[in-house]
């Protein structure tokens, strides 16, 4: 019997990676128990599960982790964190996805038609936070 490996191309480590890095959590201790997504108020409203999610980050299929609006929906109630059994924060994961698009892949957000002096004075958050309430679902 043989196995095929999953062999990792550079721009899928370096997703993986940054996304390790900004949220500070080993993704790869994730073993997909099911559990944040079990947990999850709001999974419901979610195109994809909070550990398909995560499923998709190691492999580092950046393009379908962008698409979904489940990184946008979750409302860092922690309740996923608390749940898991490896004690990955998954809301900080959630967190580094979306400042993850914010940092790296503007070009998939639309701009807000504010101006310029208006932007400037917003602090950030404010803008993220709009966003996530006006983004549909």
């Amino acid at each position: 019997m043989s196995y095929d490996y999953i062999e990792f191309g550079e721009t899928e480590k370096e997703f993986t990676s940054k996304i390790e890095e900004i949220s500070g959590q080993n993704i790869f201790s994730c073993y997909q128990c099911g559990k944040c997504s079990a947990g999850c108020a709001f999974s419901n409203l979610m195109e994809k599960t909070i550990n398909h999610t995560i499923q998709l980050v190691q492999l580092g299929k950046k393009e379908k982790v962008l698409q979904s609006n489940t990184h946008w929906v979750c409302a860092s109630c922690l309740t996923c964190t608390v749940r898991c059994p490896r004690e990955i924060d998954v809301a900080a994961v959630m967190e580094a996805i979306r400042e993850y698009t914010l940092r790296y892949e503007p070009e998939t957000i639309e701009r807000l038609d504010l101006p310029e002096e208006l932007l400037k004075k917003i602090p950030n958050i404010a803008l993220v936070g709009s966003f996530r309430k006006k983004s549909e679902l």
